[in-house]
């Protein structure tokens, strides 16, 4: 046998060397990040869905915000302003209107409107234009804004001095129906000028820039409730599928079917975020209401009736003033165009054009923007009635003009005060009174989606907290039991 050497035999009976234990094994990287025990992952899980609570309810918040603060200028506060400032530009017209009619008609009686009408006429829009300047200037926030407020009072005071002048030295002088002396002309010219050249342009100006106000809140905040949108979509999708990770993490670690109060989180913020959604969704269409098929509708047939009024007072300015007979002519025309567009070159062939019309096809103008807007209850009938008159107003227009070139210029004028059917104030009253009730349509459109828009968000400043407090209590009792269980 082999001898086995001695130094082997040593190492054989000699014990086994101890190895030195090693340091926990370090993690580099973003693996540094993930939790290493069961409950730190919960914590983690948690502390995650917490953090997704929050960013939830506050884009959800701030979007609601926006909704409302859009529908609060839009509905309550500029819109509804602004509107009322567009009525000044109608009142302006009248009072000039109304000054020609107090001077056409002179001391006759019996034309069925007589010169107090007139002058008591003239006093209510005074005091309605007034109230409107006053209220354009609480609105103006910009420097310019606050000058042309003050410019136009200034041109209106010049305008009623002119104005007075002009009826006091009429009333002295006296006379039947038909044009006034030539120095009552001359003041009635100036005054007019200053009205039409002056006032009406920088009142018209004050609507615009206040216009502007509403549109760019309205393009703004839509925009942002409309982005909130997809951000508490998001934001609550994130928070849903955070809430499903904790559930099954739960259910494989713990070997449980169902957590119940995770359950029940998970469904309050699929709810939450569902009816977050819809909310401002409604919203979002509660502005665009608002602004296009009320608001814009709103003035922009006041402007067509402020418009209309003074083509109805170039009537009166044809008959008061025969050096100005053809510049008052083509005023009219262009006015009428204005409101109804038909490509006409005289006012002959532009009354034809409108007895041949027919629908709500064809034409442009103010009234022709109207026709382009369908889907509103009650539009189209009151429309048709508004085009109707119309066309009964232009034909006035059209006989009136035939008797002053027949040389039958006091028949003209009656033809032209009368209040009877047939006359073209009557006739005019019945147009204008037409377009009162489209404009009320839209009004109640207006008025409609700021009720619906105010409804939409109320009681959001305590349901969203509440909402946030419940799912987060939830998580909690979920997660407790399970935490207690590694103590």
């Amino acid at each position: 046998m082999t001898a086995v050497p001695q130094a082997v035999q040593q190492a054989a009976a000699a014990p086994p060397a101890r190895r030195e234990p090693r340091g926990p094994v370090r993690r580099r990287g973003p693996a540094r990040l993930v939790p290493r025990t069961a409950a730190a992952r919960v914590r983690a899980l948690a502390a995650l869905v917490v953090v997704a609570l929050a960013v939830t309810l506050a884009v959800t918040w701030n979007a609601v915000a926006d909704a409302r603060h859009g529908m609060r200028v839009i509905g309550h506060d500029a819109g509804p302003q602004v509107v009322a400032t567009s009525d000044l530009y109608f009142q302006l017209t009248d009072m000039d209107a109304q000054l020609a009619n107090a001077l056409l008609i002179g001391g006759s009686q019996g034309l069925g409107a007589t010169r107090a009408q007139a002058l008591a006429r003239y006093e209510q829009n005074h005091a309605k234009a007034a109230t409107a300047l006053l209220q354009a200037a609480k609105l103006a926030d910009e420097p310019s804004e606050n000058a042309t407020a003050q410019e136009v009072v200034i041109a209106l005071g010049d305008y009623e001095r002119l104005a007075g002048q002009a009826l006091l030295l009429d009333q002295q002088f006296g006379h039947t129906a038909g044009p006034p002396s030539q120095r009552v002309l001359d003041l009635y010219r100036q005054a007019s000028d200053i009205m039409k050249l002056d006032v009406l342009p920088k009142a018209y100006n004050l609507t615009l820039d206040n216009g502007t106000l509403v549109r760019h809140t309205y393009e703004d905040e839509r925009a942002a409730v409309r982005n909130g949108v997809i951000a508490v979509v998001a934001a609550g999708a994130v928070l849903v599928v955070l809430l499903l990770a904790l559930q099954v993490f739960l259910t494989r670690r713990f070997r449980r079917v169902l957590n119940p109060p995770l359950a029940l989180a998970t469904l309050v913020a699929v709810a939450l975020t569902a009816f977050g959604a819809v909310t401002l969704s409604a919203q979002s269409a509660h502005l665009k209401r608002a602004k296009e098929d009320g608001f814009d509708s709103i003035l922009s047939l006041s402007r067509a009736r402020a418009i209309g009024n003074s083509a109805n007072a170039d009537q009166t300015r044809y008959l008061l003033d025969p050096g100005r007979a053809d510049t008052y002519e083509q005023v009219f025309l262009s006015k009428s165009q204005s409101v109804l567009y038909l490509k006409a070159g005289n006012l002959a062939a532009y009354n034809d054009a409108v007895q041949r019309q027919r629908g709500r096809t064809g034409f442009l103008g103010f009234l022709g923007t109207e026709a382009a807007q369908r889907g509103i209850a009650g539009q189209d009938a009151a429309l048709a009635k508004v085009i109707a008159a119309y066309r009964t107003f232009q034909a006035d227009d059209h006989r009136i003009r035939g008797l002053v070139e027949a040389g039958r210029r006091d028949e003209a004028i009656r033809a032209r005060l009368g209040r009877t059917a047939g006359s073209s104030a009557a006739d005019f009253a019945a147009y204008d009174g037409s377009l009162v009730k489209l404009v009320q349509i839209h009004r109640d459109v207006f008025d409609d989606a700021v009720r619906d828009g105010d409804g939409g968000t109320r009681h959001w400043e305590w349901g969203l907290p509440v909402a946030g407090l419940l799912v987060a209590a939830l998580v909690l009792l979920g997660v407790r039991p399970r935490l207690a269980e590694y103590r």
